[in-house]
């Protein structure tokens, strides 16, 4: 059984401020939701085997901000494959990963996401900044992941008023 955790990066500063969309920093709000996640993570005891983030810098930044606040110690992985990623292109990137790998958090944006979310469980499901989703997978090796036969445990939708 594989379990994979898909978290959309937590809510970052305006496009207007004249930064390319690659280089937005997260903002006061989404670093508290990403410390919320991680919170919740160490609450419920949730180990990571691998973390596989979009190089985005606020993806980047919220990789960070939950592995510190979960008190983990995990293996991460930067893969510019994940920034701007389609479920397909995301499907790609897990069916990479080893299979010794039990528990995997993938950081990334929409709408890529909420469609691999779709893709795998059958479910269409929002994923706001900061939304954490569990899904578990009947396989043994990751390449096995296919449409529609995981199963969605729990979604998280972060709280965190600006």
């Amino acid at each position: 059984m594989k379990n994979l955790f898909l978290l959309r990066h937590a809510r970052a500063v305006s496009s207007s401020d004249g930064l390319r969309d690659f280089d937005r920093c997260l903002s006061d709000q989404g670093r508290k939701q990403a410390e919320c996640v991680g919170k919740y993570l160490k609450e419920q005891n949730i180990g990571l085997d691998l973390v596989l983030s979009s190089t985005a810098l606020r993806a980047r930044q919220t990789t960070e901000l939950v592995l510190t606040a979960a008190e983990r110690l995990s293996e991460v992985r930067y893969d510019q494959r994940i920034y701007e990623a389609s479920a397909r292109q995301l499907l790609e990137v897990v069916s990479e990963i080893e299979a010794d790998k039990n528990e995997v958090l993938l950081v990334g944006h929409n709408p890529g996401l909420e469609e691999l979310l779709q893709r795998l469980t059958g479910r269409l499901e929002s994923m706001g900044t900061g939304t954490l989703a569990k899904i578990a997978l009947g396989v043994t090796e990751w390449h096995e992941a296919a449409a529609e036969q995981g199963d969605l445990n729990w979604l998280l939708k972060s709280q965190v008023s600006g």
